[in-house]
């Protein structure tokens, strides 16, 4: 396993964007590196995890439970097979571009390390927006990533440290619930009667999606 793509984004005006100045960072290219990795601030105030990459839409993406964005090689080259075009390392918009791992596999608070010092823990997967549509170009993109189920996992920093392109990844971590990334983007899109099971990942799961499998338990039982 390992990081096959260190990817960055600079800020890029387009058209295809609610953002009052019509920029988005979606567009990352690779870097060798080593960049910095580190906790950047709670939502709405902090950055993204990684030094020098853009977070223009700060409502819904940054901060330190969506530090640093993953997604598989292996699930970018199915998409190519269905789309018929390359997708290059960071088309997604993603961070991290892995390989010989299942990223949406990944169970909620599984903790990997990157490289020699950094520590990134799983948190919830990533929800289509009209900016990853626009940015593809694929007409109904958000409801076919949607029923693919294989969104790539948002990560929280929990040790700091540098990481570069080729760097290993290990997995320190695998808590004992079922709670995977595929499930928990399943609960929140498409079948919310999976909602209950979600809390079996605790404190480790997006606190915002914890919150919201804690109402749907209120308002309906298990």
């Amino acid at each position: 396993m390992k990081l096959l793509s260190l990817n960055i984004g600079r800020p890029r005006a387009v058209t295809y964007t609610d953002q009052p100045e019509g920029l988005t960072g979606i567009d990352k290219r690779p870097v060798d590196g080593p960049v910095a990795v580190s906790a950047p601030g709670p939502k709405g105030v902090g950055a993204g995890g990684l030094a020098g990459d853009a977070v223009c839409e700060k409502r819904h993406h940054g901060g330190d439970d969506q530090a640093v964005y993953a997604f598989a090689r292996e699930d970018l080259d199915e998409w190519e097979r269905e789309l018929g075009r390359p997708l290059t390392n960071g088309s997604f918009g993603e961070n991290l571009t892995t390989s010989g791992l299942d990223v949406s596999g990944a169970r909620i608070g599984e903790r990997w390390r990157v490289g020699p010092e950094a520590v990134l823990e799983v948190t919830c997967g990533r929800i289509p927006c009209r900016t990853f549509q626009g940015h593809l170009g694929e007409r109904g993109w958000v409801k076919r990533f949607t029923r693919r189920g294989a969104p790539g996992a948002y990560l929280r920093v929990v040790r700091p440290g540098e990481i570069r392109a080729g760097d290993p990844i290990e997995i320190l971590h695998r808590p004992d619930h079922d709670v995977t990334v595929a499930l928990q983007f399943r609960a929140v899109t498409v079948e919310r009667t999976l909602l209950p099971r979600l809390l079996a990942a605790g404190d480790a799961l997006h606190p915002e999606v914890l919150a919201d499998a804690r109402k749907y338990v209120e308002k309906y039982g298990r």
